[in-house]
């Protein structure tokens, strides 16, 4: 089978208010939202000689959010000092115990308790640093480790390189935090610097032509420091304690708007997971000499002689310093820069989280508007002093997502391996072979009116929705991608509600298996939902009889003024046949079939053939009625002979078939394609489910197929006198 894969071709868009009865759209029949979002302050409580104060109550605090004051619905203090036993993992029967499971849940390890312990995070980004740092940040953890860990303490490992990746669990053995840290090596880092932004000038000399601008990877590179630090948070918010994350880094270079969405994504997590950032510059105290450092080539041009090339460095180095700043100050944490006695960190993360209360509220202030919100906590006492952070960003809403974010939520979900099903989104597929080696394969996304919030404008319907989707070879490899918004704009008389609005689209792949995946949002109010499914094309050059897939629909359309760029087998004659995936028909309405045979074998034929139909198109009379005879039509002598005619089954009976069809052209030359189109009338079939079978016989090769598909008859709605006056 030819590995080869196209991506998308083409992206054809068709949006109908589809006459198609809805499927009825399966709720449960009580649903209960509750949104409740915790607001979590560490107050740390001093006397004026600096030593930690406690048995404080609830009623002894006063906690303002905006100048307002907040019900404090839950209270606790941590007193880790009073832990005087840990350190040694317990003995039992198997060995010693299993560590508290956070970062790594697997069914045979107990549950974290975190009462009254120090949680400390080392959070080593590897992807910038040369290896003299990285055996700098490791060295100074393996000494504070060995000399100053307390048995309260337990310390997770996690390393950013290449991927960000969990190298050990939350555990209290001192043993296997220094086993993993000596597993670092001076080669962990990845070679992520930041790159030139375009300009030679005050550049090392390389010998090149030019200087490459790295302004994007700078940007990507500053999102993906960021983002790890979000996954870590989103993981650390399962339980309520504080939490503190050591940031081992030589700095982060903001560049533009996108790297600030990234950072305040990143502290608003923290804060919403009481996590505190203590960053730490592993570069130290640094020395910026005027022709650059002795390791590194002469500069272009004249910034070594005027200063420029010592303020740029300065500039630079405060840049990257001014980030791990916001995180620490964002957080209740602090940032330690510019000293090369890393030891200072640790001191600080122990003092800070030695004994805390921790306040609880939920803010009045339903508003989701993503905005900072300043917090004030108040003693009783004047004689105390309190060390709690400033504020917190509130949580956001669709309504207020800026377009970015609205983007990368959509993103998300495409990615996520729990799909949303906010919105009901039925999709189905159908092939059709554009050469031996690459098939147009045509989707159709149905989604019910009632799951769209139209908004009416004058004698409109309007609303907007979001479509995103993508194809992967074997579940694994993209091959085809998809992004589309679309605009109704639908008179009010049409009742879309009651119907069905459709998306078409198509790929142009190879034979082989895929996944589909689809994300439709409706953009009033931010829901989502998904469909994937499986869809296997076939090697038709490995079947007897070669034929594409059978579409049934109840409704074509003109194609107008719309454009249409690449294949799209279902327009044919400006007219274009809307799929009904869910095979789901009324008497009233007609039945429209399309499929196609390739390479049709030639052969001698006779002279005239009864009912032969040179274009294969044809009309076959309701059930029960005498079918129109066509006019005798006399055939080449070297040609091809397809007949085909549809049944219908109902309990393994058969109760209609219609007169056979005969296709003796080739309809489309360049695809050696039969095109066959059957109009169908459906208004003698009784209500009730039926098995829809199409056969398909080539005369000529004596080779065939009977391809079938379930479908459903319903009676016709029912219009109240009223509405039928009105059509009248």
């Amino acid at each position: 089978m030819n590995k080869a894969l196209a991506i998308v071709a083409a992206t054809l868009l068709a949006v109908n208010a589809s006459g198609q009865a809805p499927q009825p759209v399966q709720q449960p029949q009580y649903r209960v939202h509750v949104t409740s979002e915790l607001v979590l302050v560490n107050v740390v409580v001093r006397d004026k000689k600096g030593n930690l104060v406690g048995g404080l109550k609830k009623d002894d605090f006063t906690l303002l959010e905006d100048g307002k004051r907040q019900t404090i619905s839950t209270f606790d203090f941590e007193n880790v000092d009073e832990l005087k036993t840990a350190g040694a993992a317990e003995a039992t029967v198997s060995g010693t115990a299993p560590d508290g499971a956070l970062l790594r849940p697997a069914e045979k390890t107990a549950a974290l308790d975190a009462r009254d312990r120090r949680l400390m995070l080392l959070f080593f980004d590897f992807s910038g640093m040369d290896p003299e740092q990285i055996d700098r940040s490791v060295d100074a953890a393996k000494k504070f480790v060995q000399t100053r860990m307390q048995p309260a303490d337990l310390i997770a490992l996690v390393s950013l390189a290449a991927t960000m990746r969990v190298d050990l669990d939350f555990t209290d053995d001192k043993t296997k935090v220094l086993g993993a840290l000596t597993s670092y090596t001076s080669g962990q880092g990845q070679g992520f610097d930041n790159g030139s932004t375009g300009s030679a000038e005050g550049a090392a000399e390389t010998g090149g032509a030019f200087t490459a601008d790295d302004t994007d990877y700078n940007t990507f590179n500053a999102d993906r420091k960021l983002l790890a630090l979000q996954a870590i948070m989103q993981t650390l918010g399962k339980i309520s304690q504080k939490k503190a994350i050591i940031y081992f880094s030589n700095g982060i270079s903001q560049n533009g708007v996108d790297n600030q969405s990234a950072l305040r994504a990143a502290t608003a997590s923290a804060v919403k997971a009481n996590v505190s950032i203590y960053p730490v510059d592993i570069r130290g105290l640094q020395a910026f000499p005027p022709g650059g450092e002795a390791q590194n080539a002469s500069l272009h041009g004249q910034s070594a002689y005027n200063g420029a090339a010592v303020l740029n460095d300065l500039s630079n180095n405060a840049g990257t310093q001014d980030t791990l700043s916001t995180l620490a100050s964002d957080t209740g944490g602090k940032a330690f820069f510019d000293s090369n006695d890393f030891s200072a960190v640790f001191s600080q993360v122990q003092k800070d989280s030695s004994a805390y209360y921790v306040l609880g509220f939920t803010s009045t202030n339903a508003l989701k508007d993503g905005r900072f919100r300043h917090l004030k906590v108040q003693l009783n006492r004047q004689d105390l002093k309190l060390d709690y952070r400033s504020g917190y960003y509130a949580g956001r809403d669709f309504e207020h997502l800026n377009r970015a974010d609205r983007e990368q939520q959509i993103q998300d979900e495409l990615a996520s391996e729990l799909s949303q099903t906010d919105v009901a989104v039925y999709a189905g597929a159908a092939y059709f072979r554009q050469d031996d080696t690459h098939y147009y394969l045509s989707v159709s996304l149905v989604i019910p009116g009632s799951q769209i919030p139209f908004v009416q404008a004058k004698d409109k319907d309007n609303a907007t929705i979001d479509v995103i989707g993508e194809v992967r070879a074997d579940g694994k490899f993209a091959v085809g991608h998809l992004r589309d918004t679309v605009k109704l704009a639908l008179d009010s008389a049409q009742q879309v509600r009651r119907k069905n609005v459709q998306y078409n689209t198509g790929f142009l792949l190879a034979p082989g298996n895929y996944h589909l995946k689809f994300v439709v949002r409706e953009n009033q109010s931010g829901r989502m939902g998904s469909f994937e499914t499986d869809v296997q094309i076939p090697d038709l050059r490995k079947t007897p009889l070669r034929m594409s897939s059978v579409v049934l629909s109840s409704q074509r359309v003109p194609v107008g003024a719309k454009k249409i760029s690449g294949p799209h087998p279902l327009v044919q004659d400006q007219t274009e046949l809307v799929p009904n995936i869910t095979h789901v028909f009324t008497q009233d309405q007609h039945l429209y079939l399309q499929y196609e045979v390739y390479d049709a074998a030639r052969g001698k034929n006779p002279a005239t053939a009864a009912g032969a139909n040179g274009p294969a198109n044809g009309s076959a009379s309701a059930p029960a009625n005498d079918a129109a005879k066509a006019s005798p039509v006399k055939a080449p002598r070297d040609s091809v002979r397809v007949f085909t005619s549809i049944e219908f089954l109902q309990g393994g009976a058969k109760v209609y078939e219609s007169k056979p069809i005969v296709a003796n052209e080739v309809t489309a030359p360049d695809r050696k394609a039969v095109i066959f189109q059957i109009d169908l009338p459906l208004q003698a079939l009784k209500p009730g489910f039926y098995v829809c079978q199409v056969n398909v016989v080539d005369d000529v090769a004596g080779n065939f197929a009977f391809p079938r598909s379930p479908i459903l008859v319903k009676e016709p709605a029912q219009l109240s006198p009223t509405k039928a006056a009105a059509g009248k």
